[in-house]
């Protein structure tokens, strides 16, 4: 019976963390119709994490009523790192690094976040590391190179390539304070929280009272389509915001840090497959194959979550990016 209920939960996990990245990818396409439109790709980010903050707040206050903050006041510094760190800052060193370094680069130095993830748990908290798990990192760290197709431009500019490395360090961060979190801070609650921290750290830097904000009751075209743009802004605040970080915090609960680490690369071959199937942009040969591969890490990576070791630790993982536009729209993701 119990090791029924180990594979139920293994099961969960991975399904719910997939779906999140499916949801987390489905935003570029929605997202960058915005920018194309006139905001910013931080105002656009910031739109979508004040949206996801007036929804998740009362929903918070719904569901969890009086027992909302209750038991909260030791994990309010885990908790703003969270925000701040784990959703703005990997937002914006992202933004940095994509803007200034080929998309490919960044999404690889950001991708670099789950190693600094093994690297932490083996040498600062002592944790053995699952041979699984790491091997399904590094497998899908590959497929990754090929998926971006990093080659196609080396060169490194040395303000991108710091903000690229902040922002795998921003990852590490996120996955290592989920870890934390796990089994003291309800998922609603983590989740609720992020957005307002990140909304409001964002506010500075999106400037959003500067916002053109015609945009929103304007007909914006999308995929062959025109749709007004808020309906846009509450698809990547609803779906690609609040629904994958609920997906990606309560299902990679169920995995370890490690697992998880492995598992949101899986995000690189939902944001490819999306692209052909939304913008028509073709998939070469090349990102076949290294989708394959993102998706064979993955599995080898999820096997260790039967046997993951006795930790109160677990993990969420976040967006990988597609282009600049729609990196700024996710963390991550």
């Amino acid at each position: 019976m119990a090791v029924d209920g180990a594979m139920r939960t293994r099961a969960w996990g991975v399904g719910l963390a997939v779906f999140s990245s499916v949801c987390f990818g489905a935003s570029g396409p929605f997202g960058k119709a915005l920018i194309e439109a006139g905001l910013s790709p931080l105002q656009a980010v910031w739109l979508r994490m004040a949206t996801a903050a007036l929804v998740l707040v009362p929903l918070a206050v719904i569901l969890r009523g009086r027992g909302l903050t209750r038991g909260l006041r030791p994990h309010l510094v885990p908790l703003l790192g969270y925000g701040t760190a784990g959703v703005a800052g990997a937002q914006a060193c992202y933004f940095v690094a994509a803007s200034r370094l080929p998309v490919g680069v960044a999404i690889l130095l950001e991708f670099s976040g789950p190693v600094i993830v093994l690297v932490w748990l083996r040498l600062v908290r002592r944790v053995p590391v699952n041979r699984s798990a790491a091997t399904g990192v590094a497998v899908a760290l590959a497929g990754l190179t090929l998926v971006v197709q990093v080659w196609t431009g080396l060169s490194l500019d040395p303000v991108g390539l710091a903000a690229g490395l902040g922002a795998a360090a921003c990852l590490a961060a996120y996955i290592l304070i989920i870890d934390r979190l796990t089994g003291h801070v309800d998922a609603l609650v983590i989740t609720a929280s992020g957005s307002v921290v990140a909304a409001a750290v964002l506010t500075a830097l999106a400037a959003p009272w500067a916002m053109p904000w015609d945009v929103l009751p304007a007909q914006v075209p999308v995929a062959g389509y025109a749709v007004p743009g808020w309906t846009l802004v509450a698809w990547i605040g609803l779906v690609s915001t609040v629904l994958a970080y609920l997906a990606s915090v309560a299902g990679l609960q169920r995995l370890s840090a490690q697992v998880g680490g492995a598992i949101c690369y899986t995000e690189a071959v939902a944001v490819a497959l999306i692209a052909w199937a939304v913008l028509g942009e073709r998939l070469t040969p090349a990102q076949m194959v290294g989708g394959a591969i993102v998706l064979t890490g993955a599995y080898i990576a999820q096997r260790a979550a039967a046997h993951r070791p006795n930790l109160s630790a677990n993990a969420a993982c976040t967006p990988p990016e597609a282009t600049p536009p729609e990196a700024a729209l996710r963390r991550t993701s």
